[in-house]
């Protein structure tokens, strides 16, 4: 389930956060998302709650409360900013407190934060204008964090997976690329490190690492599928081709299969004294 571009994109629209349509289309099952998509790690939930100076925090993109959930449970106070109401909504009823809009025209309202995160979304957003609104509501010392669990599957089974996509849709090759792990990730971190940059008032961003590995049955996978960045979109018939695809090849694999995964933060300090 890694983040795409989706195929027969123009050149023009080809950055994550043009693609306002499919941004904001995880929603249309918000119980399956929340259900199916993973957690993150221990870890790095500790290490941001470890590096931030206070408990107050914005996470951006919070769509169900996945991420919010976790820190909430290590203490933080979160307030999450989903553009998607059905996410937020879905987030309200687990305790998350959201707010509907985009990350760059949010209204803070005055607020001051401890640190911005965001789990798995940075990308939607516009990397240089959501650092700037970041700074605009970090206090000194503040966290700009955000961070993605990047899929590493076993060569064979990543393989198999591109070769379902490269049969139901050769229309979207992008598709049936060979999961790269951390190499497709790569350009997500460089452009929130740039973006970071160009929007000054932040420390020189570093990278922070965290693995970690998650069991899988076949209908686990086959569960979480459809919330995969532009599935939702496929006509059904293909949708029911490609789970159709993965669940074989997961069984000729034993029906299970574990997934290795590296969490990737990128972490800067809000600096100045205003």
């Amino acid at each position: 389930m890694p983040t795409l571009v989706p195929g027969g994109a123009s050149p023009s629209s080809n950055e994550p956060h043009q693609l306002r349509e499919v941004a904001e289309s995880f929603g249309v099952d918000a119980e399956r998302y929340d259900r199916a998509r993973p957690r993150y790690p221990d870890a790095l939930i500790e290490r941001i709650v470890a590096v931030a100076p206070g408990p107050d925090l914005v996470e951006v993109g919070s769509g169900t409360g996945i991420a919010a959930r976790q820190l909430q449970a290590a203490g933080c106070r979160v307030l999450g900013v989903e553009p998607d109401t059905r996410m937020a909504d879905f987030a309200r009823r687990t305790g998350v407190e959201s707010e509907a809009a985009t990350f760059e025209a949010w209204d803070p309202a005055g607020r001051k934060f401890d640190a911005v995160v965001a789990g798995q979304a940075w990308h939607w957003v516009d990397p240089i204008a959501g650092a700037a609104k970041a700074a605009q509501v970090l206090r000194p010392g503040g966290l700009l964090a955000p961070f993605w669990n990047v899929f590493q599957p076993q060569p064979e089974l990543a393989e198999a997976f591109a070769e379902v996509y490269r049969r139901v849709l050769p229309e979207l090759p992008i598709y049936g690329e060979v999961m790269p792990g951390l190499n497709m990730y790569s350009t997500l971190f460089t452009k929130a490190i740039d973006g970071m940059r160009e929007a000054g008032g932040f420390s020189e961003p570093e990278q922070w690492r965290f693995d970690w590995d998650l069991h899988y049955t076949r209908d686990e996978w086959l569960d979480g599928l459809p919330t995969a960045g532009g599935h939702n979109r496929f006509p059904p018939e293909k949708l029911r081709e490609v789970v159709a695809g993965i669940g074989d090849a997961i069984d000729a694999v034993g029906g299970g299969f574990t997934m290795h995964y590296s969490a990737g933060v990128v972490a800067a300090t809000r600096i100045g004294t205003a």
